[in-house]
């Protein structure tokens, strides 16, 4: 979005993030697909951090059935119903209001929500994030691998597998205590900004901007780390461009 200065030059407007209200009907909404694989609010915000962070944009057609539980697949079918519509276009301002935060080196602050005595489990918030990365998992490997850089997915491997039904999976044989968990939540936050800006040089290298979000689309493909760099220096993608990803 854009507005007009008092010189009348053109200066982008920062996404408001959803009021409260806003994010109950989009809540109420997620209710009413009824379907026991539909997200629920925690689990969307994780999810979408996840496809925000990815050096590969996720068109709406692959991910809303993931949203929705399947119920509905085509993005023209939301447009068609006004509560849809609506449910759309507040997903792509919560959408917005994160890559706002990430870009701008604020601390992300993932949407958590209270059972009934008060405390945020984040165990829905960490599987939404994994549920993003299972669309492009081939891209999601180099970090997963990087013995550097992949452990600010740590806390949230510990989070989504704190439950696990396989007891090999869950990360600690205890129950998380009050402080390991808060610990985790923290990680999770923190670890997402270092996760944005790893895929940095691959989402600037490899995408169009998003200016809304019926026309993703890739334009370049993915570069290797080791593979020249395409600003023609001569030096290996690693060692020049791609300095903002790996470090």
């Amino acid at each position: 979005m854009v507005e007009l200065d008092d010189d009348n030059q053109v200066r982008p407007v920062k996404p408001q993030p959803l009021t409260d209200l806003e994010l109950e009907r989009l809540a109420a909404v997620l209710k009413r697909f009824g379907d026991t694989s539909a997200m629920n609010l925690e689990q969307l915000d994780g999810f979408l951090a996840a496809l925000i962070c990815c050096p590969d944009l996720v068109p709406p057609s692959e991910y809303l059935p993931k949203i929705c539980g399947g119920n509905i697949v085509l993005e023209d079918e939301f447009s068609a119903q006004p509560i849809l519509k609506d449910f759309l276009s507040l997903i792509m301002r919560h959408w917005n209001a994160i890559v706002d935060t990430l870009q701008s080196g604020e601390v992300y602050l993932p949407l958590l929500i209270e059972d009934e005595n008060g405390i945020t489990h984040g165990n829905d918030w960490a599987n939404g994030f994994l549920r993003g990365m299972e669309l492009r998992k081939e891209h999601w490997a180099d970090l997963v691998d990087d013995e550097e850089h992949g452990g600010s997915l740590v806390p949230i491997f510990a989070l989504a597998n704190e439950h696990n039904p396989d007891p090999t999976m869950r990360p600690y044989k205890e129950p998380v205590s009050t402080e390991l968990r808060e610990t985790l939540i923290v990680g999770a936050a923190a670890g997402m900004n270092k996760i944005y800006h790893y895929f940095e040089a691959q989402r600037l290298l490899g995408t169009e901007p998003l200016d809304n979000m019926a026309t993703f689309r890739r334009n370049a493909p993915k570069i290797g780390r080791n593979e020249p760099c395409p600003c023609g220096s001569g030096k290996k993608f690693k060692h020049c461009c791609g300095m903002t990803t790996l470090h």
